[in-house]
């Protein structure tokens, strides 16, 4: 007999849905070099999210825009293999998103930050994607709390 609570699908949440937009946005910024704000408009129009998760994502993309060379040492830093300039880009807009809220947002509990950037490279990266980003932010996060134990 199956259990029909097993079977249920969950559908995404509005902050996933939220971190979906920025990663679009960003992503789009990154590549074609468009507007933010034309761009999230844009965004909002194919997909809407609540009014909280809207803010959450307007913060998200406005953070990494701000913080992006901050962000980008840190990425060199835990993926020297991997120069930014050759990195693809949809991976490097997950982990700007995730070591945002991972360092600077600080209002997300660092496993659910890393766990959602796997989830999203799942989705839209490579094959190897989410290993790649599980293993940059795992080492982020490790040393973020080495430093703030000390």
């Amino acid at each position: 007999m199956s259990n029909p609570a097993s079977e249920e699908v969950r559908a995404p949440t509005a902050r996933r849905r939220a971190r979906v937009i920025a990663l679009q946005v960003l992503y789009e910024i990154d590549g074609a070099r468009h507007d933010p704000d034309r761009v999230f408009e844009n965004r909002l129009r194919e997909q809407s999210i609540p009014t909280p998760a809207e803010g959450f994502a307007r913060e998200v993309i406005a953070g990494v825009l701000e913080n992006r060379a901050r962000i980008d040492t840190i990425i060199s830093t835990y993926a020297p293999s991997w120069p930014i300039g050759q990195m693809a880009v949809v991976d490097k807009n997950i982990l700007r998103v995730a070591i945002f809220e991972l360092v600077i947002g600080k209002e997300t509990p660092p496993k659910v930050a890393i766990n959602e950037a796997v989830e999203l490279a799942k989705v839209f990266g490579s094959d190897a994607s989410p290993k790649f980003v599980n293993g940059v932010l795992g080492s982020v996060f490790g040393s973020q709390a080495a430093v703030e134990k000390s």
